[in-house]
């Protein structure tokens, strides 16, 4: 007795138990792949992260350190304000007689003696207008150091800018003196004392401006 003929194979191939296994195969492999695909990725970031981690720490650090310099930065502004205010205060003359009484004081405490001296002022400032003092100043060399030195580390404000041997007699020297000191622009205003060249220049540039 012969049993039923052979299924074809193509037949069995496209029976629904075959699909069925070719695409849980299929599935299957595609879940491997995934798994495999997590596992790369996954050592891939554990390996990255310590350096990613430092790099941050190191961006974290750097950001640190520069914003340092800016700590108390208002603190430090007001603390320099009331030391710019305080100096003002302290050692910029309040009015022009009061410099022209000053130099009297120091030259006679020196025991030199001034002669041909101008006052003139430089242009005017936002906060300070500079006034410039020329004169001939006339003593033995102990005297006029000690003159100069009393300019230089008197509490008002002075500033030497040049000095320049005219003469010299036996123990006696003669200098031409340039120095200078400040004033606030409005009491330089009403000092009613003369420009300066620089001044009558600038002065002059601005009003050119003005024009055109």
């Amino acid at each position: 007795m012969n049993g039923p003929p052979p299924v074809p194979w193509r037949r069995r191939l496209g029976s629904p138990l075959a699909l069925h296994c070719a695409g849980l195969t299929v599935l299957v492999l595609i879940v491997i792949a995934l798994v495999v695909q997590l596992g790369i990725d996954w050592t891939a970031a554990n390996t990255r992260a310590p350096r990613i981690a430092a790099s941050e720490r190191t961006d974290l650090d750097s950001l640190t350190k520069a914003t340092v310099p800016l700590r108390g930065l208002d603190q430090r502004v007001a603390q320099t304000r009331e030391q710019i205010d305080t100096f003002l205060a302290q050692r910029i003359p309040a009015n022009y007689s009061s410099i022209a009484v000053r130099i009297g004081e120091l030259e006679v405490q020196s025991g030199v003696r001034l002669s041909r001296v101008e006052y003139s002022q430089g242009s005017r400032g936002s906060d300070l207008t500079e006034i410039s003092i020329d004169s001939g100043v006339g003593g033995d060399y102990p005297q006029i150091m000690q003159f100069v030195n009393g300019l230089e580390r008197d509490r008002m404000f002075f500033v030497i800018r040049s000095m320049t041997l005219t003469g010299q007699q036996g123990g006696l020297v003669s200098l031409q003196l340039r120095f200078s000191t400040w004033l606030r622009p409005a009491e330089a205003a009403a000092s009613g004392l003369p420009a300066t060249a620089s001044a009558r220049t600038n002065s002059g540039l601005s009003s050119d401006n003005k024009k055109e």
